[in-house]
């Protein structure tokens, strides 16, 4: 797989006659893989907790948030920066691939003096050797971060896909292994190391550059920094994403964090996990088209007008119907989070818009912005999240969704549009029809649910979502017939799916 011209790694100029061609296909191939991923995820949850104790599972919990911070510094934006450059030299990578290998082996290091502080905070003697463990992942990662950066710079994103898709399916069948020979924990351990170990060796096997001599530290000062910028804002983001459940259980204990906990996984997980896929397509297809301003411009709203649309009229039947929603998910004794979903059911009505703002700072090589707007939106989020903490874990809720509706979307609205291709008015614009579908899925819900009609529903809380979801769907697509913006979107979306089973199309 290794090609003879090194240079052929860091070129782009041959995606120029196919980009919207190649964006397409790469977003239903990533789509596709995402879908398929969290379908092993959920298989594998499900496998081992069959053949584990809780106990195992509570145990990997407790050091997953420091795996997670820890991730974030091997990496260092780096990888965004190698796939964001309109051109970069062999020289410049490998200095990036030996910064990724030096990161990766002290954040090995750091797991050492980390894993006696865990094992004392937690009071579990277990957690030092599983934290030490999780180490010997970090060394094997930061080898392949530059590999994998330089696939996703040449938008092959079924190759990506096949790496990922396999080291998930390895790990899976390594740690089901593990656990039937009654590993214990330690089977969750194996997973994590084998899943690491797989995406480095693909990353290796399938991209064929091999690093070199490194260029001088003062030639990557900028790509330091663009990495340093997107690490210190997604590092502030992280640390506001868990401080709402770390004070709802300070604060008011274990019974209304587990309110807290489902709603939220149930919402705004997978509204994270779509962000995934859309981003690592995004991020090659607008770097390419950073010196196209119209061409720049009219490709992200295409992809985040129709996101709007796929998932504002969704959330509103959250908002209206959170009673419903919950007694079918978790049963008639979590009635309690129902108030909790119906306020991140608001929250779900702008988050996705708000993920991909760090796409355009990023492409836009605007990452002391990111930084600086990141730090203080999640100022506003915590400000927001204690505010409401008095009233309950529904308290929180609601202060993460207001705050984030009357105050981080606007502001972050404003932050996009002083430069660059796509203003603030754009924005507004994209979520437009989508918002207006949503306030007429609620209304149509509110209706239905104080009519006459209603009442032979009462106690079917599956053929009662089954009907307001059929009528959500009805409605949505109404309005989106009848607002001119949204016809044009849905046309798109049909010569867009064309796209995709076409091996070249007209850019």
């Amino acid at each position: 797989m290794r090609n003879p011209d090194p240079e052929s790694h860091f070129r782009t100029d041959h995606l120029a006659s196919d980009l919207t061609g190649r964006s397409v296909r790469g977003g239903v191939v990533t789509m596709l893989a995402q879908m398929a991923k969290m379908v092993v995820q959920f298989a594998t949850t499900i496998i081992l907790a069959r053949l584990l104790l809780p106990e195992a599972f509570g145990l990997v919990a407790m050091v997953a948030v420091l795996l997670t911070f820890l991730e974030m510094f091997k990496d260092l934006g780096l990888s965004a920066a190698t796939v964001q450059r309109q051109s970069i030299s062999h020289a410049e990578v490998s200095a990036l691939f030996w910064i990724n290998v030096a990161l990766g082996t002290v954040a090995a290091l750091l797991m050492v003096p980390l894993a006696p502080t865990l094992a004392w905070f937690y009071g579990e003697p277990a957690l030092l050797k599983i934290t030490l463990a999780f180490g010997i992942g970090f060394l094997v990662s930061g080898f392949s971060t530059q590999h994998l950066a330089l696939l996703r710079r040449q938008m092959r994103f079924s190759l990506l896909a096949g790496i990922q898709m396999g080291a998930e399916i390895l790990a899976m069948a390594a740690a089901v292994i593990s656990a039937v020979a009654g590993a214990g924990y330690w089977a969750l351990v194996i997973q994590r190391l084998v899943w690491a170990i797989c995406l480095s060796a693909g990353g290796w096997l399938f991209c064929g550059w091999r690093p070199g001599r490194p260029a001088p530290l003062r030639q990557v000062r900028d790509l330091l920094g663009f990495g340093g910028n997107v690490t210190g804002s997604n590092l502030a983001n992280l640390l506001v994403r868990n401080l709402d459940q770390i004070l709802i259980g300070w604060y008011w204990g274990a019974t209304q964090l587990g309110y807290y906990d489902r709603a939220y996984k149930i919402l705004l997980v997978p509204v994270a996990s779509l962000n995934l896929p859309l981003f690592s397509v995004a991020m090659p297809t607008l770097s390419r088209l950073a010196d196209q301003p119209a061409r720049y411009r009219r490709a992200y709203l295409r992809v985040v007008e129709k996101l709007n649309m796929a998932t504002m009229p969704a959330a509103a039947i959250l908002i209206a119907a959170p009673d419903l929603v919950v007694h079918l998910l978790f049963g008639p004794q979590w009635a309690a989070a129902a108030p909790i979903m119906a306020w991140l059911g608001l929250a779900t009505l702008y988050q996705p818009i708000l993920q991909t703002f760090g796409w355009l700072l990023m492409t836009q090589n605007r990452t002391a912005e990111m930084l600086r707007w990141g730090t203080i939106c999640s100022a506003i989020t915590a400000a927001g999240v204690t505010a409401g903490l008095p009233f309950g874990a529904a308290g929180v809720a609601a202060g993460f969704a207001l705050s984030g509706l009357f105050i981080r979307l606007p502001c972050q609205f404003w932050v996009i549009g002083r430069r660059g291709p796509v203003v603030a008015r754009d924005l507004y614009a994209s979520m437009l029809p989508s918002l207006l579908a949503a306030f007429a899925v609620a209304a149509t819900i509110w209706g239905l649910r104080h009519s006459s009609f209603w009442s032979p529903l009462d106690g079917r809380p599956l053929v009662a979502l089954a009907v307001l979801t059929l009528a959500a769907a009805g409605v949505s697509l109404a309005c989106f017939l009848l607002l001119p913006q949204s016809r044009h979107a849905i046309r798109d979306m049909q010569s867009l799916a064309g796209l995709a089973f076409r091996r070249r199309a007209p850019v």
